[in-house]
């Protein structure tokens, strides 16, 4: 429900404390004497894309699934920064019960001076928290064992606390927050705290800074590589509905420093940023004469005070949030209906000076919390006085663009009986890689998404953002902007245990064909009458006919060069084709599609001096010789290979060019 106007005004004006001489403070804290300035444009560092990711799933997920697709790109950070956040996380790995993981703030804070824990502890803990639970977060002993980590990232420590009864009372009448409701007024009070505890000890001299806040969520971030944070803070088996990983390549901000990596967080939100803001200073100047003042200096943290002003202080829906970040102009602004024209003229009017400006891509981790009242305090965490806490609902991944889609973005959907997944990232390869880990995993989840698809920045079609959210009873729901839902077509079904492509099925029978014929015999002369007769299957026969098929297509390609050019290129035409499925899922038909093709390209022989395909891999790449003729093709399998530097894979095939090969095959 949106605030009145009373609280949001009360809400501002408490923040003045934030910026003038009397400051807020907690209890036994000394006051600061000098006002805060807008901080001036920084630096800009060379212009470079970030590589960020999200996931949602309907059921909690392992660090690990994060993880590669955060390797997978590694070469779209410098090693100046990487993070991740998690959401929708488990009571039992966090140490604390249901309730208090559901109810309490998990603050984590990241101590760059170990000094500084006990200073903390009695200036900013014990005067004002309730404390549930405190503890360092487990590590690697030495981060050198980490390959790569050349920086000894900060030992952080997690707590979940709430406001002590006293505490807030004196803080909302010395604040006049009246209008408010005490949740709220909690949550105020925990942001203008962490807002403090970073003033004190990280701005200058830098000792330790409040990584995360909010209720179920947390953030971790190195000077590295997000791959290496998950890796030093043992995350790989840590599980949650909700992740978002972020290769940095600076362009503002202490570049070498943890507390200037992705994500940045706003209590119960936490966002990852590709681009670049123009406008930083004006941004910052916008929030200033709000009272809300970036400490961290760089774009990015600005983008996620935004979030919170219009989402949290403010009360905006998403669509009016996102308008604000993202305004709808020109031709969209008048394809839209006379009404939302009159809404979004208005929030122009308001916000347009403080949306940013320039090429960016957000992801954003949300915990969504509903407000208890006092007669449903039941399972919620624990509080002086018996105070109702709000309550974890449910999470969010959203996907917002710029208006210009300066930055590269792709959505991906996989809808299913017992479990469904959402996934955001920088490019497609990221999200297959995604949902091959996922799969290796849980034969539920096929490797390959139903639904891949790109928001239009600033469109009166979608809006240019599209958010998947988690309920608390494990649905997975997908609209855009404007709230319409993003579905697969009802009434289809996975194959299940789901097709894993980097394990093609064994065959059976001779020459790989099944015992008992399931369905018609390949139609393989061409590639045009492979195709037309794999369209049929796709849209008619049930599953286990069209994997007997396939079967038998790669029993067949094996016999020679003259069969298998035919059925790649037939088979390569049905995975790029829109055809109907009929009552099969499109990611199972494509996961089976891709296992044959592989299968295929697996069993061309290897260097062969007479074989118009040849196939190469990691372990046989010393073996290349030149080709014969012109029309060889070198099949490579890209297991293995580097992602960049002398082992990489685009070395080897500048390599395999000198040799004398021009035509090649790259799969996996």
């Amino acid at each position: 429900m949106r605030p009145s106007d009373e609280a949001i005004r009360q809400l501002i004006a408490s923040r003045r404390t934030l910026s003038d001489s009397s400051q807020f403070r907690v209890p036994g804290s000394p006051g600061h004497g000098s006002t805060f300035p807008v901080p001036s444009s920084p630096r800009p560092e060379a212009e470079g894309g970030c590589g960020v990711v999200g996931l949602a799933s309907t059921v909690p997920v392992r660090g690990r699934h994060i993880l590669v697709p955060c390797a997978q790109m590694h070469n779209r950070g410098n090693g100046k920064g990487g993070g991740l956040a998690a959401a929708g996380l488990l009571p039992e790995q966090m140490g604390v019960d249901p309730a208090t993981l559901g109810g309490a703030y998990l603050i984590q804070i990241a101590l760059l001076d170990p000094a500084a824990r006990d200073e903390i502890t009695a200036q900013f803990f014990d005067p004002v928290f309730d404390v549930y639970a405190g503890a360092a977060i487990p590590a690697v002993d030495d981060y050198r064992d980490i390959a790569g980590l050349d920086i000894r990232p900060p030992d952080v420590w997690r707590y979940f606390v709430r406001v002590r009864e006293d505490v807030l009372a004196r803080f909302i009448e010395e604040h006049a927050l009246t209008a408010l409701s005490p949740g709220a007024a909690e949550d105020e009070y925990v942001a203008q705290w962490a807002y403090e505890l970073n003033r004190r000890f990280y701005s200058s001299p830098m000792r330790a800074f409040v990584i995360s806040y909010g209720r179920d969520m947390f953030v971790l971030k190195i000077v590295g590589y997000a791959e290496q944070a998950l890796r030093y803070y043992r995350m790989d088996d840590v599980r949650a509905r909700v992740w978002i990983g972020h290769q940095r390549y600076p362009t503002k901000g202490r570049v070498w420093h943890p507390g200037g990596a992705h994500p940045f967080t706003a209590l119960d939100v936490a966002l990852v940023h590709n681009g670049d803001f123009a406008n930083y200073h004006a941004v910052s100047e916008y929030l200033a004469q709000r009272h809300l003042f970036p400490l961290f200096l760089t774009d990015t943290e600005v983008a996620v005070l935004l979030f919170d002003l219009w989402g949290r202080t403010c009360g905006y829906s998403m669509e009016h949030l996102i308008e604000a970040m993202a305004p709808t102009t020109e031709r969209d602004f008048l394809m839209l209906p006379p009404e939302r024209q009159r809404i979004y003229r208005a929030i122009q009017a308001s916000h347009i000076h403080g949306s940013p400006d320039g090429p960016w891509f957000f992801i954003i981790a949300r915990t969504l919390v509903e407000e208890q009242d006092a007669d449903h305090t039941a399972g919620v965490a624990p509080a002086a006085g018996g105070r109702p806490a709000p309550r974890a609902a449910g999470w969010q991944l959203l996907g917002i663009t710029d208006t210009s889609m300066l930055r590269p973005q792709v959505f991906a959907l996989q809808e299913g009986a017992e479990v469904s997944v959402g996934i955001v990232a920088s490019e497609k390869q990221a999200i297959d890689a995604t949902l091959a880990s996922l799969s290796h995993e849980d034969a539920r989840i096929s490797p390959i998404a139903d639904r891949y698809w790109n928001a239009r920045g600033g469109s009166y079609t979608d809006g240019g953002a599209f958010m998947f959210t988690v309920s608390w009873d494990g649905r997975l729901t997908c609209t855009d902007k404007f709230g319409n839902s993003v579905t697969t077509p009802p009434g289809q079904v996975h194959r299940f245990p789901a097709i894993r492509i980097a394990t093609p099925p064994t065959l059976s029978g001779p020459r790989g064909a099944t015992s008992v014929r399931l369905a018609p015999a390949p139609q393989i002369a061409t590639a045009d009458t492979l195709y037309a007769q794999g369209a049929e299957a796709q849209s008619e026969w049930d599953y286990d006919a069209l994997e007997a098929w396939l079967s038998e297509i790669r029993a067949i390609a094996r016999s020679g060069d003259g069969a298998r050019p035919a059925a790649l290129s037939g088979l390569t035409r049905l995975m790029d084709a829109r055809l109907p499925t009929g009552t099969k899922k499109r990611s199972s038909v494509l996961a089976m599609l891709h296992a044959a093709v592989y299968g295929i390209l697996r069993e061309v022989p290897g260097i062969d001096g007479a074989a118009m395909m040849q196939r190469v891999g990691w372990s046989q790449r010393e073996m290349l010789t030149a080709p014969q003729r012109d029309d060889q093709t070198l099949v490579v399998d890209a297991r293995g290979f580097a992602m960049e530097g002398d082992d990489s894979l685009a070395r080897y095939l500048v390599h395999a060019y000198e040799t004398g090969w021009r035509r090649f095959i790259l799969f996996d």
